[in-house]
């Protein structure tokens, strides 16, 4: 296992590093205030190429692997958590399952303009009263001829009104059992009839970005629009969530080196007691747990990206990477605002807003106590990954770059 990164992957790191602190990060407390996507974000992200930067040059993206989706997710995250969101719907759920599970003509005519950022990409599966019982979705897609017929309403959806490829799932079999069984997945566009829209304001935190609704009224979705076959729409979901799950994890890194960083800062700044609080044994303490938790997370996510590359299932260890990555980022943000003091506790200073985007990501892309229930399968031999009828290819050099 070797995690020493290339020049390619130093490139990619610092052109996005740059682009989100000199571009977004001056702006950031205006549109967290506004709740509101800053409106030049998607553009210069499509720009740069970040929208595509780990898909296949031959379909638009810029050919990076895996590792550099995670090294790209880490620096957004590390200026603000709707930056990595966008990356995790657009990229994550919903290009990289188009990658694994879409036809070819369907990576032509959905992959090619997401990767180049002519059309952003948004996954519909949470809907009002299904969100970790996956079954229990309430969507309908009936078939009539060349076209299924679109029921439902999705919830809690990033770029809902931004997006103009959505993938949603709906049951095909409302009766099949076992009741995962009988969902499809279907690629829908924004201008189909029957398909609206609207957001979703006053949450807790990941405010400067884009969260909302979709509703389907008897939309029509032609057959070619299906991703995978009938049925199979569990598998593609869960498939899915594995790469969410890696870019969550991934950007949770970032979350918790700001800790780190604002916290270094500010400890060697204020002085309390004749001495900066740098030299206080229990702020060193904090100091030394933000440290720790971000070099773990960081290998458990390098781990996840390097069986992604070598085309390995990886289901488990993204996992762990999420849950504990996502755990640690809200910990640390809890340290850091304690070494602020009172600052901490106002929008003076970033860590208040570390803390509300941190608590978003313990939630989506399966909650704490769902990785929990996962780990305890594997260990317990309760749970063995089945194999899939279209894995996530293997990260291979000549193809991606060609």
């Amino acid at each position: 296992m070797d995690f020493s990164l290339t020049e390619e992957h130093l490139m990619a790191q610092q052109m996005v590093r740059d682009f989100a602190h000199n571009e977004i990060y001056p702006t950031i407390k205006e549109w967290d205030r506004k709740q509101q996507l800053n409106p030049i974000v998607l553009p210069r992200m499509a720009e740069l190429g970040i929208l595509g930067i780990n898909i296949p040059v031959r379909y638009g993206g810029q050919g990076f692997d895996y590792l550099t989706l995670a090294l790209v997710c880490e620096e957004l995250e590390r200026v603000d958590t709707p930056l990595r969101v966008i990356m995790s719907v657009h990229m994550g759920l919903n290009s990289m399952s188009v990658l694994q599970w879409g036809t070819e003509e369907q990576k032509q005519r959905f992959l090619v303009p997401q990767a180049k950022g002519e059309k952003y990409a948004a996954f519909g599966l949470t809907e009002p009263n299904a969100g970790s019982d996956v079954a229990a979705m309430s969507s309908t897609a009936r078939r009539e001829g060349d076209v299924y017929i679109l029921n439902g309403e999705k919830m809690w959806i990033s770029l809902a009104t931004k997006a103009h490829h959505i993938l949603v799932f709906a049951k095909t079999d409302p009766h099949a059992n076992p009741p995962h069984s009988g969902i499809t997945a279907f690629m829908i566009t924004d201008d189909m009839k029957g398909v609206t829209s609207g957001d979703i304001h006053d949450k807790l935190g990941v405010r400067a970005g884009s969260t909302g609704w979709v509703a389907m009224q008897d939309v029509e979705v032609p057959v070619e629009n299906r991703i995978g076959e009938e049925g199979e729409g569990f598998y593609i979901a869960m498939a899915a969530l594995d790469n969410g799950r890696y870019t969550v994890g991934a950007g949770a890194v970032g979350l918790i080196r700001a800790c780190l960083e604002d916290s270094i800062k500010y400890a060697h700044s204020r002085e309390t007691f004749g001495k900066p609080i740098a030299k206080h044994q229990l702020v060193q303490q904090k100091i030394a747990f933000m440290q720790q938790w971000y070099d773990a997370s960081k290998l458990l996510i390098m781990k996840a990206g390097w069986l992604k590359n070598i085309g390995q299932r990886n289901t488990r260890e993204t996992s762990v990477a999420k849950w504990y990555a996502t755990d640690m980022s809200v910990q640390a943000a809890l340290e850091a605002i304690q070494i602020h003091g009172a600052y901490g506790f106002s929008d003076e200073y970033d860590v208040e807003r570390y803390l509300r985007n941190g608590k978003g990501a313990v939630i989506y892309e399966g909650t704490s106590e769902i990785h929990q229930l996962m780990q305890a399968g594997y260990a317990l031999g309760f749970r063995e990954d089945r194999p899939l009828r279209c894995e996530l290819p293997a990260y291979d050099p000549e193809f991606w770059q060609n």
